[in-house]
């Protein structure tokens, strides 16, 4: 039996700005357009942040069982130690989507009805990630889904609700979080890459190798920084206190351009991540003044 320790180090909350950041982001263009509902805003907060927990324990589940965690560098996985049963994890990841699923539809009843699908079709992409007898995170497609659920649906989903309409910086802002949730799973993966190999595990940076992955990674930061730039000219000046993300950004682009590997890459994750909420965070401020 896991302790209470191990469950929450299981369901990895050195991830969890991936939930926060589009959440902060959309609503900020919502505050901007004078339509923000924070009450709407809290819920989404609940849908993304369940979501993000259900797939780190869906993914804990589906790679204990198939033998990927055996050998794995990096934070804890539940099932590979042998912490927990993969029954218990699965039923976390299921409770986990249970809770964004009631929080979602509760947004869905007081905006559009259409919102239900787009939740259903969310929880079955962050199971079949890993899940399934053909995950498509094995297959080299997580970075472009995390892209599309954790950037452009997080993001303009967030917007949506509460101004019932999707402006132009509601789509600059997908797209630069989008690029820095992406920016996460590449340097897992590339840390991952020997034994990914190993276990047949195709994931992008398996398929692109080592370099072109690093060079993937530094492109998806400077995508971000160039949408930011966007989100300013949209908006209003305020929005560039985003640009905060380039202090953890710049260690980050340095350690993976060293050729760090391992552990090493561990510290990239972190920075890559307080990158994003800094990023989102950046934006909320800076729009709820211009607003």
């Amino acid at each position: 039996m896991a302790t209470p320790g191990q469950w929450i180090e299981g369901a990895r909350p050195r991830t969890l700005p991936a939930a926060i950041a589009p959440v902060l982001a959309g609503t900020g263009v919502a505050a901007f357009n004078h339509s923000e509902v924070w009450w709407k805003a809290a819920l989404a907060m609940v849908v993304a942040l369940a979501l993000q927990v259900g797939v780190n324990y869906a993914n804990d589940y589906s790679d204990g069982i198939k033998g990927t965690d055996a050998d794995r560098v990096g934070p804890l996985r539940l099932v590979g130690s042998g912490s927990a049963a993969a029954s218990q994890v699965k039923v976390a990841a299921f409770a986990s989507f249970g809770v964004a699923a009631v929080a979602g539809v509760a947004l869905a009843l007081t905006t559009s009805w259409w919102l239900v699908a787009l939740g259903a079709v969310s929880i079955v992409a962050a199971w079949y990630y890993t899940g399934g007898s053909r995950p498509y995170g094995y297959a080299g497609l997580g970075e472009v889904m995390v892209f599309v659920f954790f950037g452009l649906v997080a993001v303009l989903g967030t917007t949506y609700v509460q101004a019932e309409q999707l402006p132009l910086p509601a789509w600059y802002c997908a797209i630069g979080i989008g690029a820095l949730a992406s920016a996460i799973l590449v340097a897992n993966n590339l840390r991952d890459i020997p034994t990914d190999k190993v276990a047949n595990k195709l994931t992008l940076a398996v398929r692109l190798g080592d370099q072109r992955t690093r060079a993937l990674y530094v492109f998806m930061l400077v995508g971000a920084a160039i949408a930011l730039v966007g989100i300013s000219m949209s908006t209003s000046a305020w929005a560039a206190l985003g640009f905060a993300f380039l202090a953890p950004a710049t260690k980050a682009i340095r350690t993976v351009r060293s050729g760090a590997v391992g552990h090493d890459l561990v510290k990239v994750l972190q920075l890559t991540g307080a990158a994003e909420l800094l990023y989102g965070l950046g934006v909320f401020a800076g729009l709820l003044i211009a607003s």
